[in-house]
């Protein structure tokens, strides 16, 4: 038996897809830079040392006199040797005055006055320890200083850009289809 029929028989629609890629690009120019360091300030003042040396004691002690000085020694030793000598005929006088006390007073001066004062000798240090005066003031230093900010000047530059979209565009590969077929029909 022949039963009638209905065929139907379909196919999808078949796409395709056509894609351009997107094409993007991108420069950075560098920036432009000017960078300047003036030079510090700089101001150094400097005060010499001074050294000051003070051998007159040293001078003095190996005889090396100035003739100023001599002539200072010479009349204060005089003086004080007219002070002593106007003190012994003074006290000389006084004796011989007094004679009649007993004694022998003129043989006592005679014998005073021919004698020298006894010489005494000892170990010295010529010159004598510390007889060279030395001072010293130190050098000084001032500085100043006066740091310079530095000079920077940037110009930035803009990228550059250049962009290029994608496209995308569909196609049908295969159509949709739909067939209708009738089998065992009987009119």
């Amino acid at each position: 038996m022949n039963v009638p029929q209905i065929r139907l028989e379909s196919s999808f629609i078949k796409m395709g897809l056509r894609t351009e890629k997107p094409v993007q690009e991108i420069e950075q120019p560098p920036a432009v830079q000017s960078i300047q360091q003036p030079k510090a300030i700089l101001e150094i003042e400097t005060i010499p040392g001074k050294l000051t040396i003070d051998q007159t004691k040293a001078r003095a002690d190996v005889d090396l006199k100035s003739v100023g000085r001599r002539i200072e020694e010479f009349a204060q030793n005089g003086y004080q040797d007219w002070l002593k000598g106007l003190e012994r005929r003074a006290a000389q006088g006084t004796e011989l005055m007094k004679i009649e006390n007993g004694g022998n007073p003129i043989a006592n001066q005679a014998k005073e006055n021919s004698e020298g004062p006894t010489q005494q000798f000892n170990i010295g240090w010529v010159p004598s320890h510390n007889s060279v005066k030395v001072q010293y003031e130190p050098a000084k230093v001032n500085i100043e200083v006066q740091p310079q900010k530095p000079k920077i000047e940037v110009e930035v530059k803009k990228p550059v850009h250049n962009y290029t979209p994608g496209k995308v565009s569909t196609e049908i590969i295969e159509k949709n289809n739909l067939s209708i077929d009738f089998i065992n029909l009987t009119i």
